[in-house]
């Protein structure tokens, strides 16, 4: 069997909360690139209408549209893309890049 490495890639990304929903909607330009903020209820159902606590965000993708629920990083791909990402997955993948 072949053995292949993961290029090292910098990626944009930023973490889905209420205190970041304003940059998100600049980041991941929310209601003008089919990225909608939705309402999501603890077993995991969304609507436009309040159905629960959590932030949850629309992404539209190739594959059709993902849910991204709070804490989840929204990361922009390196063809301009936006996929969702969980924090513990986002952890073992990803480090900060230093300035």
């Amino acid at each position: 069997m072949e053995r292949y490495r993961k290029k090292p890639v910098e990626i944009e990304a930023l973490q889905l909360r209420w205190d970041t929903w304003p940059q998100m909607c600049e980041f991941a330009p929310v209601g003008t690139n089919g990225c909608r903020g939705v309402w999501v209820d603890s077993a995991g159902s969304w609507s436009d209408e309040k159905i629960g606590d959590r932030l949850g965000l629309l992404i539209p993708t190739l594959e059709g549209d993902m849910l991204a629920v709070e804490d989840d990083y929204i990361i922009r791909g390196v063809k301009g893309e936006f996929y969702p990402c969980k924090p513990d997955i986002f952890a073992a993948t990803y480090e900060p890049v230093e300035e």
